[in-house]
């Protein structure tokens, strides 16, 4: 029997908010992990190794000859160095001992052997032998294909194989694309408070810490663990004293969220009677029924990129057309956002590049791409023209910098109601159209800009990033990223007054929207909308609703005349801890969005 393993805890960082329990299934870097079960035969396992190996190095000697044969042996040489790999004792001898001591299946236990290995060669700092894992990788996935496929894998209790994900980093895009119905919720060793991936978590409501240091390796798969995504802590081979405890948790949690729920039909409304509307950050339609529970008054800013980049080729305009109209129409009377494609950065690459790009975040992205691919863009321009007759729909261009490219986004919508016209399709041409204030330059000109548009909706994620030069998703300078910020919280004013000289409105969409302490100085600096995840929308919503809008006009002053960010955040925090002490503590550790603002100035 394999050994009985004790309580481990790690700790990371909450991104997203919850409770939840269940086996990890394990996923490092470099290849795909197989899945992985339990075994009772030992011996078989370790035949079913031997025969990988025994395949794998058959078809590598065959292509070193083929290569001999075509270029002479020096090509021949790269599979001859292959073959060493599976020579190696820590193959022939450490597997066979996983397979004994994980009592786990013959290829998952390759695989995790293996990626400890690899793991260990990515920090020698010779870069020769760094280099090599490419190699070490390639012979490891042909091995992976060489298991034979039938196995004494034992049919599952659960239908959809419940688990909770633990990486070494996951991606926007995978995210975006977890399946629900099998991931309980994820842990990753990288990633920060303000990346996009645990900005989508909490969009979505998976419960999610990042930042779990050598946790991939130190974990088997399939170990029961518990999640806890309001303090940042992974939880394997819990004892039953651990699990009852966290179930007590859980329960606390989920009768506070019921009583949130109650308020799904009231509006935000402060306690003097000033209205902010509420509305939701969403990815795709599936998300528009925890829209619609949630309470939020339709969608601030559904972004297109997930739908439009998921697939090898971008979707043409009538499937385009066909998404945006259902979506609009299942949250008629309220009003969708559609937000142009928004590629780049630490989100989906626009369109393969023969290089990378030396730094992607100042870059080829956001609306920088769509005028450089206007085809595309008038694409999704049309089709959002389309989908204003099936209910009420605005759109609004991303990362403007200046007022030039405003006025280019509006001419080629000008074109786009032209050929509509022309081909006798129907259509609104009278959607609202915006602009997302995400980089200083266009807050300081935000007067001009707003003479062309009919709303600002303020990226906070990268206007902080690009304000205070913090990469917001490098761990070694996350604690540099300061929403409350002097200069972010002038930048936001500066906006807000721009807009107000030319009677549009002004929302807030993103992660500093659901920050609890630094509510109070919004709403306080007259922002007119707030768009947040929409698990997020009844916290966000009963904490509104327990501001006093004069007091938090004073809390605005105040901080628009401070010095350091931790004035600031000491002003705002004494409002909103005044106002609402409950919200904070059930809003801690990403139930609400941790307030990035704490941090020394």
């Amino acid at each position: 029997m394999g050994r009985v393993r004790k309580e481990m805890v790690y700790a990371g960082t909450p991104v997203s908010g919850g409770i939840v329990f269940g086996p990890i299934h394990v996923v490092a870097r470099g290849f795909s992990a197989p899945d992985v079960y339990p075994i009772a035969n030992v011996a078989r396992e370790t035949e079913r190794f031997e025969d990988a190996l025994r395949r794998t190095h058959g078809q590598l000697k065959g292509l070193r000859e083929h290569m001999e044969s075509l270029s002479g042996n020096e090509e021949g040489r790269i599979f001859e160095a292959h073959m060493l790999v599976l020579e190696d004792p820590i193959v022939l001898t450490g597997v066979p001992k996983a397979i004994e001591e994980r009592r786990q299946n013959a290829e998952y236990c390759f695989y995790a052997v293996m990626q400890n290995q690899l793991e260990s060669m990515r920090r020698i700092p010779d870069p020769f032998l760094r280099d090599r894992t490419t190699d070490i990788e390639d012979v490891c996935q042909r091995v992976l294909r060489n298991f034979d496929t039938e196995h004494e894998e034992p049919a599952s209790d659960d239908p959809d194989h419940l688990h909770i994900l633990v990486a070494y980093d996951l991606s926007p895009s995978a995210t975006a694309t977890m399946n629900r119905h099998q991931v309980l919720g994820f842990a990753t060793e990288q990633g920060s408070v303000t990346s996009h991936t645990a900005i989508l978590a909490r969009s979505l409501g998976i419960p999610a810490v990042v930042g779990l240091r050598n946790a991939v390796f130190n974990l088997h798969a399939l170990d029961s663990c518990i999640l806890d995504g309001y303090e940042g802590k992974l939880i394997s081979n819990p004892t039953p004293e651990t699990v009852a405890r966290y179930r007590e948790l859980e329960e606390e949690h989920q009768r506070r969220r019921a009583e949130l729920d109650k308020l799904r039909d009231l509006k935000a409304i402060t306690t003097d009677g000033h209205a902010i509307i509420l509305s939701a950050n969403i990815k795709s339609e599936d998300e528009l029924d925890l829209v619609n529970r949630s309470g939020a008054e339709g969608v601030g800013l559904f972004r297109t990129e997930f739908f439009l980049l998921e697939k090898e080729e971008c979707p043409y305009e009538e499937e385009q057309a066909a998404l945006y109209s259902r979506v609009a129409r299942r949250a008629a009377p309220s009003e969708v956002i559609f937000r142009t494609l928004d590629a780049g950065g630490d989100k989906l690459p626009g369109e393969p590049l023969s290089e990378p790009e030396p730094n992607p975040f100042l870059g080829w992205r956001g609306i920088r791409f769509s005028l450089d691919r206007k085809d595309l863009f008038k694409e999704q321009l049309r089709a959002i023209l389309r989908a204003g007759t099936a209910g009420r729909v605005g759109l609004m261009f991303p990362l403007i910098s200046g007022l030039g490219e405003v006025k280019q986004a509006k001419s080629l919508l000008a074109e786009c109601v032209a050929e509509l016209t022309a081909r006798g399709v129907e259509f609104n041409q009278n959607i609202a159209v915006g602009a997302m204030i995400e980089v200083p330059s266009a807050a300081m000109i935000a007067a001009d800009i707003a003479s062309e548009v009919d709303f600002f909706s303020i990226g906070t994620n990268d206007l902080v990033q690009y304000t205070v030069e913090v990469d917001r998703v490098n761990p070694r300078v996350a604690k540099l990223y300061r929403s409350a910020h002097p200069g972010i919280v002038r930048l936001i004013k500066m906006v807000i007054d721009g807009a107000s000289q030319h009677n549009i409105w002004t929302g807030v969409c993103g992660e500093m929207a659901s920050d609890l302490i630094l509510l109070p100085l919004l709403v306080g600096l007259g922002v007119d909308e707030l768009s947040v995840g929409a698990p997020l929308a009844p916290l966000v919503k009963q904490a509104v609703r327990l501001l006093d809008f004069e007091k938090c006009s004073t809390l605005a002053d105040q901080c628009l005349q401070a010095a350091e960010t931790k004035q600031i955040v000491q002003l705002c925090s004494n409002v909103a801890t005044a106002a609402y002490p409950e919200l904070i503590q059930e809003g801690s550790g990403g139930s609400s969005a941790p307030s990035f603002a704490v941090h020394p100035a």
